[in-house]
C-alpha cells in the first residue's frame, strides 16, 4: 500500500501494514517510492502521512481513543 508524505508530497510504500492500522503505534515502517533505486526502509510518523488522494488516515488508525465521543 502507498501513502503520501504530507511534508514532501512523496509516495511512501508501507512495509508494516499491521502498524499502519494499529492506533497504539504512532510510527510505521516504510520506504520512499522515488527514483529508480529501491530506497532503504525508514520509520514514518503516521500523523505525517495521508492517502495519495489527499484524504487523512482514518481516526481509528491514529487515535487510540477513537471510540470516545470527544474529538
Amino acid at each position: 500500500m502507498f501513502l503520501k508524505d504530507k511534508t514532501t508530497g512523496d509516495l511512501v510504500e508501507v512495509i508494516d501494514t499491521a502498524a499502519m492500522v494499529d492506533p497504539c503505534r504512532a510510527e510505521l515502517e516504510g520506504r520512499y517510492h522515488a527514483g529508480e533505486e529501491l530506497q532503504d526502509p525508514a520509520k514514518f510518523i503516521k500523523n505525517q502521512l495521508k492517502f495519495p488522494s489527499g484524504e487523512d488516515l482514518p481516526r481509528c488508525w491514529v487515535d487510540v481513543s477513537y471510540r470516545s465521543t470527544r474529538h
